[in-house]
């Protein structure tokens, strides 16, 4: 006697996520704030069976050869958007560090005081930048996904352990003239930001922030295997890990 086919379970079932959004570049010329880490989110969410999903990994904030660092770009997937991190800031009139998901720092401005302010970070996703501190004094680093920005010093960025390994991504740029990057790629000053972190780039010379990155972590009983953008493949326990370093997409 034959036994029953098996049935294609096609129930939603629940992923988990992380989306981090590019970082933003450092400020230009000497005294500039660091770039702010992208926004960063961890969570979960429920996938339906045969929809596919678009995953967008935004890019870094190049700089701009004058004045503030640019902007990252957004990241998103499963309807979670992460901002991109603010530039930090540079000589007049853009003293100010960028907002963004996390803000970048701002100028101590030798030139031109008042100082530049930080930028703000996005709540739920980063943290403030640093103000700068004082004329011909240290620029202010960019903010965090775990902590804000100090004089000189870039934030902390968070560790998840969503591939299976606590890792640290999303730290904030360092301020002119010699702050450190924080935790979690973010660039010391005159050193961009980490790849595929949205770690804050150095200030000084405009230094880019880094691009972002999406992980998906599904139940292997349920992956499909349909994806498009080339993600890393990993398991970890009973989990598929997608870590997606450039823009594409996974069909649940």
């Amino acid at each position: 006697m034959r036994g029953s086919a098996r049935v294609k379970d096609t129930s939603p079932y629940s992923a988990s996520y992380l989306v981090i959004a590019g970082g933003g570049a450092g400020g230009y010329y000497a005294n500039a704030g660091g770039g702010g880490a992208g926004g960063y989110q961890e969570g979960t969410s429920t996938l339906t069976s045969g929809t596919t999903y678009a995953v967008t990994v935004g890019a870094g904030g190049a700089g701009t050869g004058a004045g503030r660092g640019g902007s990252g770009s957004t990241s998103s997937a499963l309807g979670i958007s992460s901002t991109g991190g603010g530039g930090g800031g540079g000589p007049q009139p853009n003293q100010n560090g960028a907002s963004g998901g996390s803000g970048g720092g701002g100028s101590s401005d030798a030139f031109d005081p008042p100082i530049g302010l930080g930028g703000a970070g996005t709540s739920g996703q980063g943290n403030n930048g640093s103000d700068g501190n004082g004329a011909g004094g240290a620029g202010g680093g960019g903010g965090g996904a775990g902590a804000a920005g100090a004089i000189s010093n870039g934030g902390a960025g968070s560790a998840s352990s969503i591939t299976g390994t606590s890792v640290t991504r999303a730290g904030g740029g360092g301020g002119y003239p010699s702050g450190s990057g924080g935790a979690g790629g973010g660039g010391a000053s005159g050193v961009a930001g980490t790849v595929n972190t949205g770690g804050g780039g150095g200030a000084a010379d405009n230094k880019s922030g880094g691009s972002g990155v999406v992980i998906l972590s599904v139940p292997t009983s349920r992956y499909t295997g349909i994806t498009t953008g080339s993600p890393t493949v990993t398991t970890s326990g009973l989990n598929t890990i997608l870590t997606f370093t450039s823009s594409g997409s996974y069909t649940a």
